[in-house]
């Protein structure tokens, strides 16, 4: 799940999973990854539930920015390579599993 309103980086695992829990409607302990992302778009923080405790990654790209959508409030959801594309820096809309035939990206 990616929320695709910035968020405060100051915040910690604990600060985010409540973010999780209040603005995205979902439980943080549920074994989902919740991405996050700064006001500054080449920064994201993630967290997740490994079973034994929550789990903070973050990650800033040394040169260009992360590829996000239009700032409005709720989240959405990706598929794993979409996933993947936006954690390696890609434009994660241009991703698609194998098999798949990727849909049209609107302008904008």
């Amino acid at each position: 799940m990616m929320a695709t309103k910035p968020v405060d980086f100051r915040r910690g695992a604990e600060g985010l999973a409540a973010l999780v829990r209040e603005t995205m409607r979902s439980d943080p302990f549920s074994g989902a990854v919740y991405v996050f992302r700064a006001k500054r778009a080449d920064r994201m923080k993630l967290i997740y539930w490994d079973g034994t405790g929550v789990c903070l990654f973050a990650k800033r790209l040394e040169d260009g920015k992360f590829r996000w959508p239009n700032v409005q409030d709720g989240a959405m959801r990706l598929s794993a390579a979409e996933f993947s594309a936006l954690l390696e820096g890609l434009d994660w809309r241009r991703a698609h599993a194998a098999g798949e035939t990727p849909a049209p990206i609107q302008p904008g």
